[in-house]
């Protein structure tokens, strides 16, 4: 479950960042948000405005990361092709499609309302963790608009700016909140 949540967070995040600014429209800015409640805990805020990261994110040319795309070095990953399972979700009617019940977690994927929807808790550690994601099926198809091994980020974020204010990610445990959203105010809640 671990796994997924750094996946699924870093997705989330990444897709946030090469946003163009809208002439029509106020800035857009990408909000994320850390507070750890343990004693000598973190506090973190960061705030950028899209239209900056947006000139930034062609300059990265780190690993998988080039031209404001990240590479997928097996669009097959573990046997699962990422863009037919999309596809599937991207045409199906809204419903819950996965639930996954243990004793230490549960998993939901659904698509709700034009958004894909993906809920994790995590109950095996003591820290009861809960990650929520929140992504607009735009998103999700813009991420996937570009070659059969790439995810592009400028795609999505374009999708992104166009859905308005919108909550990302939420990860909760006892000790940790992590908050990403996209709105227009140039401060953190």
């Amino acid at each position: 479950m671990k796994r997924a949540f750094a996946v699924l967070s870093i997705l989330a995040f990444a897709a946030a960042l090469p946003l163009a600014a809208q002439t029509n429209q106020p800035e857009r800015w990408l909000h994320v948000r850390v507070d750890c409640t343990d004693p000598g805990g973190e506090m973190v805020r960061i705030n950028v405005p899209l239209s900056l990261a947006e000139k930034v994110i062609p300059a990265i040319h780190e690993g998988p990361i080039r031209d404001g795309k990240i590479t997928i070095r097996d669009s097959h990953m573990n046997d699962v092709d990422l863009r037919a399972l999309l596809a599937a979700v991207r045409d199906a009617r809204d419903g819950e499609f996965v639930t996954v019940q243990r004793r230490d977690g549960e998993v939901r994927v659904a698509k709700q309302n034009g958004f894909l929807l993906v809920h994790v808790r995590d109950l095996h550690h003591e820290k009861n963790g809960r990650v929520e994601v929140r992504v607009p099926m735009t998103v999700v198809n813009a991420l996937v608009s570009s070659g059969s091994d790439q995810l592009d980020l400028a795609a999505g974020i374009r999708a992104l700016a166009a859905s308005g204010d919108t909550e990302l990610v939420t990860v909760k445990d006892d000790h940790d909140t992590v908050h990403v959203w996209v709105d227009s105010k140039n401060t953190s809640e």
